[in-house]
């Protein structure tokens, strides 16, 4: 959830135009990311801030719906690609209470684990999983994106909920549950490929898995289709609770940020905004992120099984074992891969869209 079902938002606030991807992780991922979403501004902003935002919308390129898209893909991954090292060091981590970990990164800090990894497993090691990263990316945003609009119409058709009301609080949940539900349904078509990338990412001295078709045959072979999916529930658990946060609190600060300060530019404004938001959803939403990552690797590459309920159960069992800081395994490189994953997301799009304009 907090990387690669993470939540990457477009924000159309009374014509201005930014993007943010808000952490995934996840996500997830979302971590994430989770979906292209089309927010508009509320009706509780100050004049003087819509009249700055038009302002600055002049200047911005435009770009369609297919290359806004294929933008916002590109520079998912490039932020991912960026990222990867502190992404990976995060689900060791996460997983360091499993039996095949514990020994490895027992009391293990971060510039330990990353002295190991180079050590042992050279330089390159650190883009473990990487690749999946970017085959998952691409699919995983053009069906959320087409998903949300197709939900998103056929919310509007139901009765209190077609977007009329004075304060637009209607539209609001339309936006918020329409990109829950599209969320989830981006990740429970794509799931495969975010199970394969955890696999392969705790690979450490041994490499079970030799490559993402490997991976897939292997586990299909091992544990039946159904392995495919290990962890499902614990992602789509997530899903709503982080779309709901990032989105919260990303347009409360940006709302108010304008309101106050409109003479600031949208550039720091919708960075900030994004930073801090990917920061509260993170922290909330990590422990049922972790929960997925450890159910993701259970009986692989036939170990035995660690956790053998279902994500409640696995929740309880990593609390009475580890205790409430358990949950939290691997949260500060997680955290410090927020606001440079944000930066570089932000940026690529800006660049990519404006080639993209510039050759139509």
């Amino acid at each position: 959830m907090q990387t690669e079902a993470r939540v990457g938002m477009m924000v159309d606030g009374g014509g201005q135009r930014g993007f943010g991807a808000v952490h995934s992780g996840a996500g997830s991922a979302a971590k994430a990311a989770v979906g292209e979403l089309s927010v508009n501004g509320t009706a509780a902003r100050k004049y003087s801030a819509q009249c700055h935002s038009q302002l600055q919308q002049q200047q911005q390129p435009e770009v369609g719906a297919l290359r806004h898209l294929l933008a916002g893909g590109l520079a998912g991954v490039v932020s991912k690609t960026c990222t990867a090292p502190l992404g990976r060091l995060t689900i060791l981590f996460q997983l360091q209470g499993m039996q095949s970990n514990a020994a490895i990164l027992k009391k293990a800090s971060i510039l330990q684990e990353a002295s190991r990894i180079i050590h042992e497993e050279g330089f390159k090691a650190f883009w473990k999983g990487n690749l999946v990263t970017i085959v998952h990316r691409l699919p995983y945003s053009s069906i959320s994106f087409y998903a949300y609009d197709r939900y998103k119409n056929f919310l509007h058709l139901v009765p209190g909920l077609s977007g009329d009301d004075q304060y637009g609080n209607a539209d609001v949940f339309v936006r918020l549950l329409g990109g829950g539900l599209a969320g989830m349904t981006a990740a429970s078509i794509t799931y495969p490929l975010d199970l394969v990338r955890t696999r392969l990412a705790a690979q450490t001295s041994h490499l079970y898995y030799q490559g993402i078709w490997h991976a897939l045959k292997a586990i299909c072979k091992d544990e039946g289709v159904r392995g495919l999916y290990k962890g499902l529930g614990a992602t789509l658990l997530g899903v709503g609770p982080n779309i709901a946060l990032s989105f919260s609190v990303y347009e409360t600060l940006r709302v108010n940020w304008q309101a106050r300060r409109p003479e600031d530019s949208n550039v720091l404004v919708t960075l900030a905004s994004g930073s801090v938001s990917g920061v509260a959803s993170s922290t909330v939403t990590f422990p049922l992120d972790l929960v997925r990552r450890r159910m993701q690797l259970e009986g692989a590459a036939g170990k035995a099984r660690v956790y053998k309920t279902g994500a409640l159960g696995t929740f309880k069992h990593i609390v009475r074992s580890e205790g409430f800081r358990g949950l939290y395994r691997g949260i500060i490189p997680e955290y410090s891969k927020v606001v440079p994953g944000i930066g570089i997301a932000f940026m690529t799009y800006e660049a990519l869209k404006s080639c993209m304009s510039g050759s139509s």
